[in-house]
C-alpha cells in the first residue's frame, strides 16, 4: 500500500484512501477531478473560521479580503487564474498581533496543497506563487502546477520603519504569544485555517498536503514533521535553522568576536579569504571549476592569511585579530552551560572550506558590529542584536555587547527558556514516517548563514534514534557543493533541483528518489549539471564533459 494511501486511510477514512490510490504525478485522485473554474472569491469575504476548528488556542479567524487574480506568465512562470484570500487569525492575548496569512485557490485545482515557510524573523506574508527553495528554474512553481498554496507572517507584522530589512525586525519578541507563534504555533493555526477555507471553497478536502521552506522556513518544515506528523504527506526542508536559539547564541559569539578592535575584515579581505581557500581546495574533487565538492576534505591553513613580516596590512593579507575572528566563526563552539533544549553549541560556518564571507546582506557585512548596530553589519550580527534586545532582555535600549552568549549571567534562565521554544530538535521522526510522511533535506555546502554542518548533526541524530535503514525509508539528505544560503548571488553553484516532483512520486506513488537525482546550476549561462549525492557522498569528476552530471560519480 502506498504511503499516502496508508496516511489517508488512517486520517480520513476509506473513501478518500481509495481515491488516493489513483494518484499519479500531475494528476488528482479518481473521483476528485480538477476544478473547472476558480473559487468564487466574493462568496468567501467575511467567512469565519471557528476557534474549535483550529488545533491550537485562538479566538477564531476570518477572511478579511479576496481578490480575483488573472492568469499570467508563460512556460515555467505560468500561473493560472486564482482567488487570492487574505485571512486574519486572532490571538488569545489581546495585546498579541494577529497572524496574517494568504491563500491562493487556483482554477483547475489539482487537489494538492503547498504551505510555504518564511525567512529570518518572518513578519511578511511570502509570495504565494514562489517556487520551493532550491527549486528548478525550468519547471512551474506549485501554484503554476495547480496547487492551492498558502503562507503567513507567523504572527506579527514587520515594519521597515523599525528596520529597513523586514526579516530583521524582531520587535514582536516582547510578547509571549507572538514568540510562541513564531517558534511554531502559527504553523498549526495557519494549516488548519487554510484547510477549512479550501474545503469550503472547493467543497472537498485536500487529497495531499506538502510543506516547503528554507532557513527559518526549513526550521518550520522540520517543526511540522515533529509536532504534527499527520498534517503533511511530504516536507521539503532546505538549509534549516532548526536550532534557532542556539544559532542566535552563535551569532552573538560572532558579534563579540568581530566587534573587537581591528577584528572585522574589509570586503576586499573577505574576498581574499574565499580566493585563497578556493586556490587550495578547488581541485580536490578532480576538477578546478570554482566549486569545492569535498568540503570536509578541504584542508586550508588560516595562518597563511596573516600579513608577513614587513607586509603592510591591506587587501592582500589579514591581521592577527582578523584571522582569529574568521577562525572563531568557522570553528565549532560549545556552550559552557546547559540549556533547556539540550543543545550543546554550534558547529561553525565553512568559511575556510568554501563559504564566502562577503555575500551582500547575508554575509559578514561592510561594517563592524557596533552599538547602535549598523544596517551594514552582517545579517547574523543584526539578527543577534534583535534577539538580545527583544527576545532575551526585552529592552530595546540594551547593547548587543551587554549579553555575553558564553556567560550570560542574569539572562541565562531566559536564554534557556527560549531554546526550549525555538530549537526544533526532536530527532524521533517515527510518528511522521509511520503516518506515511516523506522528508527531503537539502543544504548548500557553502552556506554562510546557516551551517550545513548543523544539518548533518541533526540528520545523524535521526539516524541514531531510528536506525539508518528506517531513516532511509522515509527521508533523503542532499548536500549541494558550491551552493550558499538561498542561492543568494553571487553564488558558485546556484542549486536548481526538482525536489517537488521527487516528493510527489515518493509520497503519492511510493517511488523513492533513486541514485540518479541531478541538480543543475541555475546561474545565468552556467549550463552545467551535477549528480545530487546523498550525504555523506560528494560528486567527484571522473572524465568527459565537465558540464555533464554523467562525468561525475558520488564518492565518500
Amino acid at each position: 500500500m502506498a504511503p499516502t494511501l496508508v496516511r489517508r486511510f488512517l486520517t480520513v477514512g476509506p473513501s478518500l484512501a481509495l481515491a488516493a490510490a489513483a494518484l499519479v504525478v500531475g494528476q488528482v485522485p479518481a473521483g476528485a477531478a480538477p476544478s473547472t473554474g476558480a473559487a468564487d472569491c466574493s462568496s468567501l469575504v467575511g467567512l469565519r473560521i471557528p476557534a474549535h476548528r483550529i488545533g491550537l488556542p485562538t479566538t477564531g479567524a476570518e477572511v478579511t479580503a479576496t481578490t480575483s487574480m488573472p492568469a499570467s506568465g508563460t512556460g515555467p512562470t505560468a500561473v493560472p487564474a486564482y482567488c487570492r484570500v487574505d485571512i486574519a487569525i486572532h490571538p488569545v492575548d489581546p495585546a498579541a498581533p494577529d497572524i496574517r496569512m494568504g491563500l491562493a485557490l487556483p482554477q483547475g485545482w489539482n487537489g494538492r496543497t503547498m504551505m510555504f515557510g518564511g525567512g529570518g524573523y518572518n513578519g511578511t506574508v511570502p509570495n504565494l506563487a514562489q517556487n520551493v527553495p532550491f527549486g528548478p528554474v525550468d519547471q512551474r512553481t506549485p501554484l503554476g502546477r495547480g496547487y492551492a498554496t498558502y503562507a503567513s507572517d507567523s504572527g506579527h507584522q514587520a515594519d521597515t520603519g523599525r528596520h529597513p530589512i523586514a526579516s530583521l525586525d524582531g520587535w514582536f519578541g516582547q510578547n509571549d504569544e507572538a514568540v510562541r507563534n513564531f517558534s511554531g504555533d502559527a504553523l498549526k493555526k495557519v494549516h488548519d485555517s487554510a484547510t477549512y477555507v479550501i474545503t469550503k471553497a472547493f467543497r472537498r478536502a485536500p487529497a495531499t498536503a506538502y510543506f516547503a521552506g528554507g532557513s527559518t522556513g526549513g526550521r518550520e518544515a522540520l517543526a511540522v514533521a515533529q509536532r504534527w506528523p499527520r498534517d503533511f504527506d511530504g516536507v521539503i526542508s532546505a538549509y534549516p535553522a532548526w536550532n534557532a536559539a542556539t544559532l542566535d547564541l552563535f551569532f552573538g559569539r560572532i558579534t563579540h568576536e568581530f566587534g573587537k578592535p581591528g577584528a572585522h575584515p574589509s570586503k576586499a579581505q573577505q574576498d581574499l579569504v574565499a580566493q585563497r581557500v578556493l586556490a587550495v581546495c578547488d581541485g580536490g574533487d578532480g576538477l578546478a571549476d570554482g566549486v569545492i565538492s569535498d568540503e570536509a576534505g578541504c584542508d586550508f591553513d588560516p595562518e597563511t592569511l596573516l600579513c608577513g613580516e614587513g607586509e603592510t596590512l591591506g587587501d592582500t593579507c589579514l591581521s592577527r585579530e582578523q584571522v582569529d575572528a574568521v577562525v572563531a566563526a568557522d570553528s565549532s563552539w560549545r556552550l559552557p552551560y546547559r540549556v533547556a533544549s539540550g543543545e550543546w553549541g554550534y558547529p561553525g560556518f565553512p568559511l575556510l572550506s568554501g563559504a564566502r564571507m562577503s555575500t551582500p546582506v547575508l554575509g559578514f557585512g561592510t561594517s563592524a558590529p557596533a552599538d547602535p548596530m549598523p544596517v551594514t553589519a552582517g545579517y547574523g550580527m543584526q539578527f543577534w542584536n534583535q534577539w538580545a534586545k527583544y527576545f532575551v532582555a526585552r529592552d530595546p535600549q540594551i547593547s548587543p555587547f551587554a549579553i555575553d552568549p558564553a556567560a550570560p549571567g542574569e539572562w541565562q534562565r531566559r536564554i534557556s527558556e527560549l531554546t526550549a521554544l525555538q530549537d526544533v530538535n526532536d530527532a524521533d521522526l517515527r510518528p511522521f514516517a509511520r503516518s506515511g510522511g516523506r522528508l527531503i533535506l537539502v543544504h548548500g555546502a557553502a552556506d554562510e548563514l546557516v551551517s550545513h554542518r548543523s544539518t548533518i548533526d541533526y540528520y545523524q541524530r535521526v539516524q541514531r534514534v531510528m536506525g539508518k535503514r528506517a531513516t532511509e525509508g522515509f527521508s533523503r539528505f542532499y548536500l549541494v557543493p558550491g551552493a550558499n544560503h538561498a542561492n543568494f548571488a553571487p553564488v558558485a553553484f546556484s542549486a536548481s533541483y526538482d525536489s517537488l516532483t521527487a516528493l510527489e512520486k515518493w509520497a503519492e506513488r511510493g517511488v523513492a528518489p533513486g541514485e540518479n537525482q541531478m541538480v543543475a546550476d541555475g546561474n545565468a549561462g552556467a549550463n552545467r549539471t551535477r549528480p545530487l549525492c546523498e550525504w555523506p557522498a560528494w560528486p567527484a569528476y571522473v572524465a568527459g564533459d565537465a558540464s555533464e552530471a554523467s562525468s561525475f560519480r558520488c564518492e565518500m
